[in-house]
This record gives C-alpha cells, sequence and structure tokens, in this order.
C-alpha cells in the first residue's frame, strides 16, 4: 500500500494490545499513519501505543496542508475531519476503510490536555 499523502511504501506495523495485537500501515517517509476503521480508538487506550507515531510533527504539519487525498484501500476521495473532543486535530478519513493520520496527529489524538482543551475553547469563541 502506498501512503496517500507523499505516494512513499507504507509498510506493516504490529502493535501487542492486551487483547492481541493491532496491525497499521507506517509510511516510512512522511511518518503518516493508515489506521483500518476502529484500530485508532482500539490503539487510543493503550498505554503504550504512541510508539507508533514516531514522526516530527512539524513534518506532519507541512503534510497536513496536502488536499484531495485518495483512500488507499479504494482510491475514492478522502474527507478531512475534525476530532469530535478536540476539534482543532484534523485527519482524513474514508467512511467505507479507515482513516489517515499525519506525524504527530495520533499522539495528539490520544492524549487531551489541557492545552488542547484551552484550544478548542477559543477556536468556538471565534466562531461565534
Amino acid at each position: 500500500m502506498d501512503c496517500p499523502k507523499c505516494n512513499s511504501e507504507m509498510q506493516e506495523l504490529k502493535i501487542e494490545i492486551l487483547h492481541g495485537q493491532v496491525i497499521i500501515d507506517k509510511c516510512y517517509s512522511c511518518k503518516g499513519l493508515w489506521f483500518d476503521n476502529g484500530e485508532a480508538e482500539q490503539l487510543k487506550g493503550d498505554w503504550m501505543a504512541e510508539f507508533a507515531d514516531s514522526g516530527d510533527s512539524v513534518v506532519g504539519k507541512a503534510y497536513n496542508r496536502v488536499r484531495d487525498i485518495q483512500c488507499p484501500r479504494c482510491s475514492k476521495p478522502m474527507v478531512k475531519l475534525n476530532d469530535s473532543k478536540q476539534s482543532h486535530l484534523e485527519y482524513e478519513a474514508c467512511s467505507e476503510h479507515g482513516m489517515f493520520m499525519d506525524a504527530g496527529e495520533f499522539t495528539d489524538y490520544k492524549y487531551e490536555t489541557l492545552l488542547d482543551i484551552f484550544r478548542d475553547a477559543v477556536a468556538s469563541l471565534k466562531r461565534r
């Protein structure tokens, strides 16, 4: 499978969790992560899963500006979504197959900090 952002080859990354194993795909060029449906939610609660997100978040933010990407499974256009709990966090999703997070986004997704809560509150005030 090729990365939907930089078109480099993605490699499978096996992560052991309490109830088995989750296999995600990681781009070794831009360090983005592909999660099949449900995998990100499974890993969010795992205390060691953030090691998978080893990329530089500054590089990830640069790749976040890439628009109009296709699902690496079905080639349909992916939709940009904001996380429901952390509205500043933006990732791409295919409703049929999964989601793609740029480097640094999964770690942000996994940990909601006080800064995230403050940032989202300020963003909601600006939208009024």
